[in-house]
């Protein structure tokens, strides 16, 4: 079993930044892809960003060029740098860990593992 662990949430003004950050800890095993979903209030949960072991990355249309999703692997981490931020992206963030090994995917049911969320809060 994995557990999960996220931080860094806030509330920022639009236009600034944050960086989340999972931590992972039990069985974990680098070979499984990771990913960043959030949830806003009355909305469908959204994949965000995903990596695979390879430093492979996805992200979903509406934060490309503005997040970064990375590893540090020694330290069982996964980050989101979050910059340009806008009242949209306000939202739970959760990370998880993919079921199959090295694909990458924004599907939420193909994650098996996931944290607890951490609030992110953007203010006009």
């Amino acid at each position: 079993q994995v557990q999960l662990v996220e931080s860094g949430g806030d509330s920022v003004q639009a236009g600034g930044s944050l960086r989340l950050s999972c931590a992972a800890s039990g069985y974990t095993d680098r070979r499984y892809s990771m990913g960043w979903f959030r949830q806003a209030p009355g909305q469908e949960r959204e994949g965000v960003a995903a990596i695979n072991r390879y430093g492979t990355t996805l992200y979903a249309d509406s934060v490309k060029g503005r997040f970064t999703v990375s590893e540090d692997n020694a330290k069982n981490t996964l980050y989101l740098q979050m910059n340009s931020l806008k009242p949209e992206d306000t939202a739970m963030y959760y990370c998880a860990r993919d079921r199959s090994y090295y694909r990458l995917t924004l599907v939420g049911v193909e994650y098996g593992y996931w944290g607890q969320g951490t609030q992110v809060t953007v203010s006009s």
